[in-house]
């Protein structure tokens, strides 16, 4: 469950009846582990997270993926990952995982609701899981990304930014594991860069920084 401190406040603004008394909070934590940093060039191998509506935990999912056979898969960051390129290209065709994906996602959302969205929400999504997952969606021939999700998304980083803001000088950097044990939060160093932990850590900070203001 989400801290309710955590939880975003519902408009104040008279918004029109119908809408205001439908409306939910609707949460979309993810990680993504890709075959490189440039999402125009490399591609996604594992998409995790955790959908919460509400405070409330609704799904988990993780999907390996075969990456876009047209993408450059990077040697380093199948390193990080502890991955070779057998292994990924093993995985379901991505035109599978998508489909598998959306499908999930119209669990919860009504695309063709332009009230009803979800908030994508992860650790320094904004400036990378963001891009790849939308790019993800072009691949698979889907140019309405924003029918399931609000363009502003929640980027957790950027809101540990301003809690640790005092203690940056002591910090080596802002890695998702340097932030976590700063906050106190034990890090299994050898499940790093498994999207499933990773997102673990994610809502742990999240809820960290919101429950202690």
């Amino acid at each position: 469950m989400i801290p309710a401190a955590c939880l975003l406040q519902k408009s104040s603004f008279p918004l029109p009846e119908h809408i205001q008394a439908a409306y939910t909070m609707k949460l979309f934590f993810f990680d993504l582990e890709t075959t490189g940093i440039k999402y125009w060039r490399n591609g996604i191998h594992q998409i995790s997270g955790e959908i919460v509506i509400d405070g409330q935990s609704k799904e988990f999912f993780n999907y390996n993926v075969r990456p876009n056979p047209k993408c450059t898969i990077e040697e380093e960051a199948l390193k990080v990952c502890n991955l070779t390129r057998e292994q990924i290209e093993a995985y379901p065709p991505m035109h599978e995982v998508y489909a598998q994906f959306v499908q999930m996602l119209s669990k919860y959302i009504d695309k063709y609701d332009k009230t009803d969205k979800f908030f994508l929400a992860g650790y320094n999504n904004a400036a990378f899981d963001n891009y790849f997952l939308k790019a993800f969606f072009e691949q698979n021939g889907d140019k309405y990304f924003y029918s399931w999700f609000w363009v502003n998304s929640i980027d957790v980083m950027v809101l540990a930014t301003q809690h640790l803001a005092g203690e940056r000088a002591l910090m080596p950097d802002f890695k998702m594991d340097t932030v976590a044990r700063r906050l106190g939060i034990t890090v299994e160093t050898e499940k790093l860069h498994d999207a499933v932990y990773d997102i673990f850590l994610t809502k742990e900070i999240y809820g960290r920084v919101c429950k202690q203001g």
